[in-house]
């Protein structure tokens, strides 16, 4: 009798210890089961808030408008140069009125025609010799001022070449770097979002390892309990024989 109250006693232990242990596995799958459903909850939340993808291009504009044509601004500065005549029609005049006056020194001084002729003649050189230095003054004049306009208009030509590329190459710099800007936002999202994903996976991974840990544990304290079962019935058979 004595056997059959140890064995009895035994079995009882080994089933409420069973019980006990069921119950705590249980209680244990059931909160790993629910952590690993908030972080599957978080990672959905997460993903389906993730940021859309940008286009970092999608503000570039044409900037072929400041690439002006600027050949209406060229002319031909030699185009207008006048041949100086002025000098020439002084020189005429001149010689005329030094031919009248020689012919009235000598009709007043009783000289011969040829000796009137060869002063005509001299004042003449002299005359053509001035109006030449004057006409070629004239012409030098009108080449020069030519040539500085022609100057100027280059050097304003070049100045406004040079205010469109900068403004081109501004242009381009600000763009590149919007679109830079663009794709560093972007990436510096993206590698926070992922390793948030991956800390929740990992997370969501071991909750539902200890779940199977705990359901483990569960199976072996029912296994536990048909065991201390099987003693109790054990003992009873064994006293009744």
């Amino acid at each position: 009798m004595a056997a059959v109250t140890a064995a009895v006693i035994a079995g009882a232990a080994i089933v409420g210890g069973g019980l006990v242990n069921a119950n705590q596995a249980r209680q244990a799958a059931n909160g790993f089961a629910n952590e690993a459903e908030r972080k599957a909850w978080e990672i959905q939340k997460l993903e389906q808030s993730r940021q859309s993808i940008p286009n970092p291009y999608a503000n570039f504009k044409d900037l072929s408008y400041l690439a002006k044509d600027l050949s209406g601004n060229m002319t031909n500065a030699f185009a207008n140069l006048g041949v100086a005549t002025q000098a020439a029609k002084m020189e005429a005049e001149e010689a005329d009125i030094s031919l009248a006056n020689t012919l009235d020194m000598l009709k007043s001084t009783g000289s011969s025609a040829g000796g009137a002729t060869a002063l005509a003649q001299a004042a003449l050189q002299s005359k053509k010799g001035v109006s030449a230095s004057i006409e070629k003054q004239e012409a030098d004049n009108e080449r020069l001022k030519a040539e500085g306009a022609q100057k100027l208009q280059e050097a304003k030509m070049e100045e406004q070449r040079r205010i469109q590329n900068a403004q081109y190459q501004e242009g381009v710099r600000t763009q590149t770097a919007e679109s830079e800007g663009i794709k560093f936002k972007f990436g510096e999202q993206e590698s926070r979002d992922i390793a948030k994903l991956n800390r929740l996976s990992g997370q969501q991974a071991q909750a539902q390892a200890n779940m199977a840990g705990a359901q483990n544990a569960q199976n072996a304290a029912y296994g536990s309990i048909f065991s201390g079962i099987g003693n109790i019935a054990g003992g009873f058979i064994g006293g009744g024989a």
